[in-house]
């Protein structure tokens, strides 16, 4: 496998990293990861815009256009022969002196990880489990997608490993917040519910496009707080993120829902569908 790092192409066995790095050292770091359908990067404008917005946060000097990704992923694609696959883009804040740090970080390390996937396929439902580890409170004001993932990785090795089950965070309070590695929606009488973002979610690029997707289909759109007994009573229910796409709940703890029978969920499956190889952002919609 070939990856990129900091202006070249180079087999996965030669990237190396300062022990140095901040982004090792301190969590200081950042990552997207998104589809390429057909050599087409799904929503990419949608995720440098969150990128970029969080390395300012973070106070990386870096910023991130289109035109330059593409360029890079064009040659990466090209190098390991893929037309459709797994992107993490991933800015560490690169190496500095032992001790926090207060200055700007000047010299970022920028990487793209790629592997293939096969074609999409919406012949995928999933079990959801809710987990008794809570969902930790965001860093700062609002949850950025960093390399702080311990609560995620309790929460995965909690919900297990097996491929049809999504572990479903609760907040300390008992309120409903996301999955473990996706955000959670559910239908009732043609409203689309979702946790709010001062649950202290991760706000998905996939999460925004399918809210924006649903407003623009005439669904009524509501983001609150929510207590866990709001789901089973759905009328369908399911999960989403930037590589599993729509994915239909056909449980949630225990309770039985429709899964891929949803007639909502897979109306929302078709609009992804027909978008995912030309779509830049969600604002396009």
């Amino acid at each position: 496998m070939y990856i990129y790092m900091n202006g070249e192409v180079v087999r996965k066995e030669e990237a190396r990293i300062s022990p140095f790095d901040h982004g090792f050292l301190y969590g200081m770091g950042l990552f997207e990861t998104f589809r390429v359908y057909n050599g087409h990067p799904f929503l990419l404008d949608d995720h440098l815009k969150r990128l970029n917005r969080s390395l300012k946060v973070l106070n990386i000097k870096a910023s991130y256009k289109r035109i330059h990704v593409l360029e890079v992923l064009e040659s990466l694609l090209k190098k390991n022969g893929y037309q459709n696959a797994y992107i993490r883009m991933n800015v560490s804040a690169g190496s500095g002196e032992i001790g926090l740090q207060t200055d700007p970080y000047i010299n970022p390390n920028m990487l793209i990880f790629c592997k293939p996937l096969p074609p999409r396929s919406a012949d995928q439902e999933k079990q959801a489990v809710l987990l008794k580890i809570p969902r930790n409170t965001p860093e700062g004001t609002e949850r950025l997608k960093s390399h702080h993932y311990l609560n995620n990785i309790l929460a995965k090795r909690e919900a297990g490993d097996h491929p049809g089950i999504e572990g479903i965070f609760l907040t300390k309070e008992g309120f409903l917040a996301e999955g473990v590695v996706s955000n959670l929606f559910w239908i009732k009488a043609g409203c689309l519910f979702t946790p709010s973002r001062e649950t202290g979610i991760l706000n998905g690029v996939t999460r925004r496009y399918v809210i924006r997707l649903a407003e623009k289909l005439g669904m009524n759109v509501q983001e609150d707080m929510y207590r866990p007994e709001a789901v089973p009573e759905a009328d369908e229910a399911f999960v989403t993120n930037s590589i599993q796409e729509i994915v239909p709940l056909s449980s949630f703890d225990s309770h039985p829902m429709p899964g891929m029978s949803g007639k909502k969920t897979a109306e929302l499956q078709l609009h992804y569908e027909n978008h995912c190889e030309h779509l830049w952002s969600r604002n396009e919609l």
